[in-house]
């Protein structure tokens, strides 16, 4: 039987997920394996150097560099006031003394006599690494973090935007084709990871920004719609520290696009559920999805076989981009595609439509364009069988 792997879109009313959480530099972990934590717990901590200035004091005073040690009023690894003086002149007339204040408060790091030029640092900025999630403790990283476990309910979406977020599920909309206006959006929505239907415009989100809504999971958003919100294009590397006053969720594509039924359902049976979020996106190699991941209570103890029977066959390490503070573990996706499969098509003229897969052929067919490409059979929900390459479509794994 032909074989093929294609990429997954999970959606688990019951998994395992674990994730990795990293400090961008050795700090202090303030757990240890098996505690139970919540999705606010600091897990790990250090201190992020201060940003760097630079102040050419020979140019302000004069001198030529080999000199400037002989102006200083402070030495390297002093500490400055913004305002102090640093250094200063020696005129033989008093008031032609010329003094350098500093620019910044902080620690004077380098008394250059190549450049002439003085470097201070800023106070260093406190960094605190939360779990993420609610659940336990798996393993700890001496100096570097921990991985947080966790039994819970999965969706990922196929795009968002956004950090990481924590609310409680809540739903405006009554069906999976409903548009998510800001009338849906009330007071009562605050701090909640909320649940629409096919769309969401710019209003909306303006309104869902007004309440203070954590999160949006919706179907879909236009993308001109996308653009102004960000007030750029968005590149295609990697999404995820926007700061857009929210995490954004699409779970279909761009356009108006009725959520998927059985993720409709799913998150509406969690309303009032405690979750977490993340709306970070790769679509290059490497792939992120972003999730909704919503804890079963009480989350069970670390030797639960729940817990520790599949970790390994669904973690995956995600490589930390650079700037982030931390690396995660998610749960794997992609996996053989069989016959009886649940796919989603991602091309036109079936764009976004659930069908199953009822054939896998093994040779090479020739498309409308003329080239030749693996293809797959496929039946849609009208019974209406279909060909299409198997690069349009997307695993949908439970």
């Amino acid at each position: 039987m032909a074989h093929s792997y294609t990429p997954g879109l999970r959606m688990a009313p019951q998994t395992v997920v674990r994730k990795r959480r990293i400090l961008p530099i050795p700090g202090q972990v303030l757990v240890h394996e098996g505690q139970a934590v919540t999705a606010t717990t600091v897990i790990a901590q250090t201190e992020l150097p201060g940003k760097v200035h630079a102040v050419n004091v020979v140019n302000l005073l004069g001198i030529v560099p080999q000199e400037i040690r002989r102006y200083m009023l402070k030495r390297e690894g002093d500490s400055v006031q913004a305002g102090e003086p640093l250094a200063e002149n020696h005129p033989f007339i008093k008031w032609l003394k010329v003094q350098v204040p500093a620019p910044i408060t902080g620690t004077i790091e380098t008394v250059s006599e190549v450049t002439g030029q003085v470097f201070l640092r800023e106070p260093p900025r406190p960094l605190a690494l939360t779990a993420y999630l609610d659940g336990h403790v798996a393993e700890i990283f001496p100096g570097q973090g921990a991985t947080v476990e966790t039994a819970c309910s999965l969706v990922q979406g196929i795009f968002g935007i956004g950090g990481e977020a924590v609310g409680t599920i809540a739903r405006a909309v009554g069906s999976p084709d409903d548009e998510l206006t800001p009338e849906r959006i009330t007071d009562a929505h605050r701090g909640t990871i909320l649940v629409g239907g096919s769309l969401i415009g710019r209003d909306g989100f303006a309104r869902a920004k007004q309440v203070g809504v954590a999160a949006i999971v919706v179907g879909g958003i236009h993308d001109l719609d996308l653009k102004l919100l960000l007030g750029r294009d968005l590149g295609v590397a990697i999404t995820g520290t926007e700061q857009v006053g929210l995490t954004l969720i699409i779970t279909e594509g761009f356009g108006r696009i009725a959520m998927a039924g059985r993720t409709f359902d799913l998150l509406g049976s969690k309303v009032g559920r405690r979750a977490s979020c993340s709306g970070e996106t790769q679509i290059r190699a490497g792939v992120i999805r972003p999730e909704v991941i919503i804890p079963l209570t009480p989350p069970p103890p670390p030797s639960s076989p729940l817990v520790r029977g599949r970790v390994g066959e669904e973690v995956r390490k995600k490589e930390g981009e650079g700037g982030g503070a931390e690396a995660g573990v998610s749960v794997a996706i992609g996996s053989g595609l069989k016959i009886g499969d649940q796919i989603r098509i991602i091309r036109e003229p079936y764009f976004g439509q659930i069908c199953r897969v009822s054939a896998l052929p093994a040779d090479l067919r020739l498309l409308p364009t003329g080239s030749k490409a693996r293809v797959l059979e496929a039946e849609l929900d009208d019974g209406q069988q279909i060909i299409i390459p198997r690069t349009n479509v997307e695993l949908l794994e439970a």
